[in-house]
């Protein structure tokens, strides 16, 4: 897909906003629901064990169905794929507002999530089609990079508003009006593609295993609270959802017109890109669910406190992301840019290991906050970029479903780990005769741990397998930045044996 010559500047970088609005509408629509959950239980009577399914079923269907929207919006069109998929966000969020039953709610959830894997898989692939010039594309990545760092935090600072002020009703239909407006700007402003037609690769059976096997292990993933890891349900949903992803794996590579060539992983850069990407989300935004659980079990804050307690990771994650983010990335490379933002992460998540039982927040929570803002405002972008280094344009819609489900996979399988570790710790306390404050403490304190190791491990990652990014030149430095830079589409210079078109 190439954008036409007639498009303006201007219509560009409000298709851009566009996409970023419901970008940031859908990574807070992941984290927005899990500070009205109390609300949800107390209106609706779900029980606790049947409480999680509120959160579960929307990560079943996003994380299930993003691989497939990536290439579907290759092949039948990505603005096509994000119109639909935009259409039954916002009709499934009305309906989560409006119901009256715990069916009704949990069904719809599952429709909400569908719709929004469908729109976010193929944003990325249409933002690298809107900016070929690197230097444009680095600034849309850097605000890109801060919807991605900061979702989490607006959304719990968003669903603590709308629970304490209005009702949990508002948690969906705020997203109503978001996504009428942006449909209609989208229409106008989202430059059309052809897209390359089904017969170029409808591969039904890869798209029956892909499916079926990420969405069995997304939901392996969010019930092992209720299982334990060891019972014979997580242990045998698990390894049939890794049946099915090995069937699916051994699909791609026979298939005359795969649904997803596996060519797209030669890229290191790629596959690198998205193991960070996976390892640094299952580190940062289980934090943040954990913290948020910590401020209001051990701190005493209510929803709406804890919620403000987090601005300042969306603060500085736009002062670097939007304003450090590309100058940096364009003076010492990507990959440099990245390990280096990392280990900023990983240093303010260690912070938090020794978060006391009665913390100060402006010595216990703002530094962590600060640190984990700056990291993950410079990481992302570099992250997003690396991760769409494919051969061919053709491919991006592609990479951008991969890299929201590596992104996925990071947040349920972090959320999931962490928070059973830290039950178990607390627990342990307990029989050891601690009191509950000083239990509930240590279950965080070893989180924590975890989540600095986690991003740790994501920093090996960048640092082994990424390969080095050069600087760019800058626009006063002789001519504009080379084609070919690494992490941009096209980018790779050799030449990929499979056809554009049949």
């Amino acid at each position: 897909m190439s954008v036409p010559e007639q498009l303006s500047s201007r219509t560009r970088w409000l298709a851009f906003w566009v996409l970023c609005s419901i970008q940031l509408m859908i990574v807070v629509d992941i984290s927005i629901v899990t500070v009205s959950l109390r609300s949800i239980q107390s209106d609706l009577g779900f029980e606790e064990a049947r409480l999680a399914w509120v959160t579960n079923a929307y990560t079943v269907g996003f994380g299930g169905l993003l691989l497939l929207s990536g290439r579907l919006g290759d092949l039948l069109g990505r603005k096509n794929l994000f119109l639909a998929g935009l259409s039954l966000f916002t009709v499934a969020s009305a309906l989560c507002g409006a119901a009256q039953s715990q069916e009704m709610l949990i069904a719809m959830r599952f429709l909400q999530g569908s719709g929004a894997a469908m729109a976010y898989a193929v944003v990325m692939g249409i933002v690298f089609t809107l900016f070929p010039d690197p230097r444009e594309l680095g600034k849309a990545m850097g605000a890109s990079g801060f919807v991605q760092a900061a979702g989490a935090s607006v959304g719990i600072l968003a669903g603590g508003l709308l629970a304490d002020g209005i009702s949990w009703h508002w948690v969906f239909y705020v997203n109503v009006p978001i996504g009428i407006v942006a449909g209609v700007l989208a229409l106008r402003s989202v430059p059309a593609d052809r897209g390359l037609g089904l017969r170029a690769g409808v591969d039904v059976a890869g798209a029956g295993l892909v499916t079926g096997g990420l969405m069995l292990g997304v939901y392996t993933i969010a019930t092992v609270g209720d299982h334990g890891w060891g019972s014979a349900h997580t242990i045998g949903f698990g390894l049939g959802a890794i049946a099915l992803l090995i069937a699916f794996v051994i699909r791609e590579a026979t298939a005359a017109l795969p649904l997803m060539p596996l060519s797209i992983f030669s890229s290191r850069s790629l596959t690198g890109a998205n193991l960070v990407h996976m390892l640094m989300v299952a580190g940062t935004i289980s934090f943040n669910i954990l913290i948020a659980l910590y401020m209001q079990q051990i701190a005493g804050y209510s929803p709406a406190v804890a919620g403000f307690a987090f601005l300042p990771i969306a603060v500085v994650a736009a002062v670097v992301s939007l304003g450090l983010s590309n100058r940096l990335n364009m003076r010492f490379g990507m990959k440099n840019v990245l390990v280096a933002s990392l280990a900023v992460s990983a240093f303010g998540l260690l912070l938090a290991v020794r978060a006391p039982e009665n913390p100060d927040y402006v010595l216990d929570i703002l530094p962590t906050a600060a640190l984990i803002g700056a990291g993950g405002g410079l990481a992302m972008p570099a992250v997003m970029r690396l991760s769409m280094a494919v051969r061919r344009p053709d491919h991006a819609g592609l990479a951008s479903g991969v890299a929201g489900t590596s992104g996925m996979i990071g947040d349920s399988l972090g959320i999931a780990a962490l928070t059973a570790i830290a039950a178990a710790r607390t627990d342990s306390l307990l029989s050891d005769g601690k009191s509950p404050a000083e239990a509930l403490n240590g279950g965080f304190h070893l989180s924590f741990g975890l989540s600095t190791l986690l991003v740790v491990a994501a920093m090996a990652v960048a640092f082994f397998v990424i390969e080095p990014t050069p600087p760019e030149p800058s626009p006063g430095a002789g001519g504009s930045p080379a084609e070919g830079t690494e992490g941009t589409p096209g980018a790779d210079p050799v030449a990929d044996p499979e056809p554009a078109r049949p």
